[in-house]
């Protein structure tokens, strides 16, 4: 099989409830994401997504993703997309570093193969565990009453992860999380989420004023050496997320006991073939994980939930469903939210089929 075209789509994802706020005053009301179609000489085509958070949250944004793919195709025109490890390789011969432009053309290398071997994913990755994984919701900065109602809205809807945004003026961050576990129950998970917005200094304050709240601190400050501070600091289980961006940090953080969980985002990576190897280390090491990406819509949730089902359960911590987020589907065969859970594919490749009079006309086509 050799790769004969690579085409882009830009598509414009809407959220349900019109903005996603974070730290550092961040916000998101329509999130702009690439859905990349790898072409074959055998008539198969594979599918992946990117969708970068805005250009202020990692180093990586929508234009550039699509830029990205510009230059990167034309190296690729004549491999073998089933050969993951050597098509990754040669994607770092044409371009150092920017994995989340290499992302989506991973996520439909993976697709391809599931197609010509006749199976799903995640029994490429490993196999499917249980019926489904359970799911987080994130909750949007707001007023601390306004995050702690939010809670019992999606408790109603199957949900017992909640992910607080936080990561401001860390009194009212000290608010919305008592206010948010005021209304937890038994089962329910709490993560405070700072998305790198807290000094060191103030993540100390909050980590002290809710040292006896039943809560995950996640990603406090900008700079893994802030982070592995206040987690020496703290009693609360910890989580690192924006800083763990190979294997080379898990290893890093893992021999400083740095944290008890890792977000992993697939596109952070550069697709599923890094991200697997990240999984498979920290399964070695037995560390948790919460398996997601960056943004993204039916596409990026399908691939997010292959890798969180073929992950051993007991260091699932957890998964997200981003396509429940949006008003957009892009998508035909994509996992559904069931309760607050969700389940990966059983059809060959990721399972889904993606809506073309949705995408609409590609934007980029190399060949």
């Amino acid at each position: 099989m050799k790769i004969t075209a690579i085409r882009a789509y830009q598509v414009d994802l809407p959220l349900h409830e019109g903005s996603y706020k974070w730290s550092g005053g961040n916000a998101v009301t329509v999130f702009d994401s690439t859905v990349v179609a790898v072409e074959t000489d055998t008539g198969l085509t594979g599918w992946g997504e990117i969708c970068p958070l805005g250009p202020a949250y990692l180093p990586a944004y929508a234009a550039g993703a699509r830029a990205g793919i510009a230059e990167l195709a034309p190296h690729l025109l004549g491999a073998d997309p089933l050969a993951l490890d050597v098509l990754n390789d040669r994607m770092d011969a044409a371009m150092r570093g920017h994995p989340y432009v290499k992302s989506a053309i991973d996520i439909a290398c993976w697709d391809l193969l599931g197609q010509a071997a006749g199976l799903p994913v995640a029994t490429l990755l490993g196999g499917h565990v249980g019926e489904d994984v359970v799911l987080y919701r994130a909750i949007s900065q707001e007023a601390p009453e306004a995050m702690a109602a939010k809670i019992l809205g999606y408790r109603s809807e199957g949900y017992r992860r909640f992910q607080l945004k936080v990561g401001g003026d860390p009194d009212t961050d000290i608010a919305r999380i008592r206010a948010a576990a005021a209304v937890l129950e038994p089962g329910d998970v709490l993560i405070a989420d700072a998305n790198t917005g807290w000094t060191q200094h103030a993540a100390v304050r909050v980590a002290d004023a809710v040292r006896d709240v039943d809560v995950y601190l996640e990603q406090p400050c900008r700079s893994y050496a802030e982070c592995l501070a206040v987690r020496r600091h703290t009693n609360r289980p910890f989580v690192l997320d924006e800083v763990i961006d190979g294997l080379d940090m898990v290893v890093r953080a893992a021999g400083d006991q740095a944290m008890d969980v890792i977000n992993l985002k697939i596109s952070k990576v550069g697709g599923l073939t890094r991200a697997r190897q990240v999984r498979d280390l920290c399964v070695a090491l037995g560390i948790a994980m919460t398996i997601e990406d960056t943004w993204g819509g039916d596409i990026t949730t399908a691939a997010i939930a292959h890798l969180a089902h073929s992950t051993p359960e007991r260091l699932l911590f957890t998964t997200t469903d981003f396509n429940s987020y949006v008003t957009v589907s892009i998508a035909e065969g994509a996992p559904q939210r069931r309760h607050g859970r969700m389940a990966a594919s059983r059809e060959p490749g990721l399972g889904v089929r993606p809506r073309m009079a949705v995408l609409g006309e590609a934007v980029l086509e190399v060949s």
